[in-house]
């Protein structure tokens, strides 16, 4: 598990060795954000680069500096890049070993929503759900036989 200091440490060293962190005009800055589903932002608009500070307590090391790795490859490659091949290149460039897309861990621990299915898996949600759904690890789709069934957990 990452702790925060060090993983700000290391964005503003990425930061000072590849972006150009001059104060002023076009200076980059790195900052925690809440998010729970995505690792890391590249905002283009306010030359920020962000970390979701949950999963950033719960990755091991090497997972963060990867996140910061990949958002640093886009700002280096501009918003047009996408996770295209120029973005791709750069990223390789700075040592990125991961895919196009984090795949990893969401912060499920802060969900307020706990679904179970029939078969026994767990399911969570950030907001309240306002439709039935099924369980898509017992059935490719939808399905009345694997409904899962919603709870609030307790604040």
């Amino acid at each position: 598990m990452s702790e925060l200091h060090r993983v700000r440490a290391w964005a503003d060293a990425l930061i000072r060795h590849h972006l150009d962190p001059r104060f002023g005009a076009g200076a980059w800055s790195f900052a925690f954000d809440n998010a729970k589903r995505r690792a890391g932002l590249c905002n283009y608009t306010d030359r920020r680069i962000t970390v979701s500070k949950y999963l950033a307590e719960k990755f091991e090391d090497d997972e963060i500096h990867q996140v910061l790795l990949h958002e640093v490859a886009h700002a280096l490659a501009d918003p047009d890049a996408a996770h295209g091949p120029r973005w791709m290149r750069i990223a390789r460039e700075l040592g990125y070993v991961g895919g196009r897309t984090h795949h990893g861990e969401i912060a499920h621990e802060r969900a307020p929503w706990v679904g179970h299915c029939p078969g026994g898996h767990e399911h969570y949600r950030f907001r309240k759900p306002v439709r039935e759904a099924s369980c898509g690890k017992c059935s490719r789709g939808f399905s009345q036989a694997y409904l899962i069934a919603w709870e609030r957990r307790a604040a």
